[in-house]
């Protein structure tokens, strides 16, 4: 499991998809998630305005990633 550290209270779906290389651009990650291809806390996720707090897991192409505050 990989940490993404943020520097704020929570970060958007569709930004942390941009930070971590799984999308190139805002309409890329929000395609991801509406086509049901990422999961936070182990429920699928499709709204790429999803605020991610520190603790929450996400799910993409199996590599899991745990948010957390730096």
């Amino acid at each position: 499991m990989e940490k993404i550290f943020i520097h704020t209270p929570f970060i958007q779906m569709q930004q942390m998809l941009k930070w971590i290389g799984a999308a190139e651009n805002g309409s890329m990650a929000k395609e991801l998630c509406r086509e049901g291809m990422i999961t936070v806390n182990g429920n699928v996720e499709t709204a790429p305005g999803k605020k991610i707090y520190p603790g929450d897991v996400v799910v993409f192409e199996e590599q899991q990633y745990e948010i957390a505050a730096e």
